[in-house]
């Protein structure tokens, strides 16, 4: 019996909650997983988990067990890791989830600078708006912008994310261009559906004085770079974050609406466990961004040299 492969099995099932899970994760049949589970039951002598067709749950036994067990496999791993590190090659597969609105247009040049440094790590990157807890989708990190989803789990930010009202100059130049938050009422509207805040919205004017409004959208999406196109369509006003739109606002193609106005920032964030396998594999990944993207991304230093954004943030 290998007792840490087994511990790291029992491990990723209680993470998951599934037998099925956890072997998918760990890139084994169904069949293995029950079988290291058993081999470790038996060893301790009493079950670690209590199971129905429907449901995995921890006994008294595995509650117990499962901090130490995370601990011992988080450590085995980042020890191995230092060892490669040791001999000049960090090694092994680092699996990342990342918000598309980031990744496209952003991403490319990161990875492959990363991979030269680095080329015996092997990426896999799963890209979605969706929001996942990093431990049940079986991925070291998620890059996202939403708080982490567990006290249990760590939040590293990395750069901020500012968001903006544009359209075309074609859509103001035929529709007007709105003096006030609440001018937007009368316009066609393109909206992100993921934002905590729903339908409302909190504006900054240039005092720092706060204006809040109910917003509808003509268009409520999870794509901004829907949204991107739709606006570039000349089908209306649009929010869009400044990392997916700062190019297009540059070359003229959109406009900002409500300049003298602000709306509060997220901060992209590397989400993932306290207690993580692939520890040292993942801190060279999330230092290679911080240090790609500094205090200002170039999306927005762009935006703030030519007087489109101010240079100070609002925090949500």
């Amino acid at each position: 019996m290998d007792r840490l492969q087994n511990i790291e099995t029992f491990v990723r099932v209680a993470q998951t909650q599934s037998f099925a899970e956890a072997a998918r994760q760990l890139r084994v049949a169904k069949s293995v997983v029950t079988t290291r589970i058993k081999q470790l039951e038996e060893y301790l002598g009493a079950p670690l988990f209590h199971r129905s067709t429907r449901v995995v749950r921890l006994s008294e036994l595995g509650q117990a067990f499962l901090g130490d067990c995370m601990e011992l496999v988080g450590r085995a791993n980042d020890v191995v890791d230092h060892m490669r590190d040791a001999r000049g090659k960090p090694a092994g597969t680092l699996r990342v989830h990342a918000l598309t609105g980031f990744v496209v247009g952003h991403f490319g040049a990161l990875l492959r600078e990363f991979q030269t440094a680095y080329p015996d790590i092997r990426l896999e990157l799963v890209v979605s708006d969706a929001v996942v807890d990093p431990v049940k989708a079986g991925v070291d990190c998620a890059l996202q912008i939403f708080p982490a989803a567990s006290t249990e789990l760590v939040s590293r930010p990395l750069f901020a994310v500012r968001r903006v009202f544009c359209a075309t100059p074609e859509y103001l130049a035929q529709s007007g261009m709105p003096d006030n938050p609440r001018d937007l009422h009368e316009h066609r509207l393109g909206l992100y559906s993921g934002y905590p805040t729903r339908d409302r919205w909190t504006f900054y004017d240039g005092n720092g004085a706060e204006l809040t409004t109910y917003l509808q959208a003509a268009l409520l999406t999870n794509s901004v770079h829907l949204l991107r196109e739709y606006a570039l369509e000349h089908a209306g006003i649009v929010c869009l974050p400044t990392l997916v739109a700062g190019e297009a606002i540059r070359e003229g193609r959109l406009q900002i609406v409500l300049p003298e106005y602000q709306l509060s920032s997220f901060r992209l964030s590397a989400v993932y466990a306290g207690t993580l396998r692939n520890a040292f594999k993942l801190e060279l990944f999330i230092e290679h961004i911080r240090s790609a993207f500094t205090r200002v991304p170039p999306w927005d230093a762009g935006l703030i040299d030519a007087g489109l954004l101010p240079e100070k943030l609002i925090e949500a």
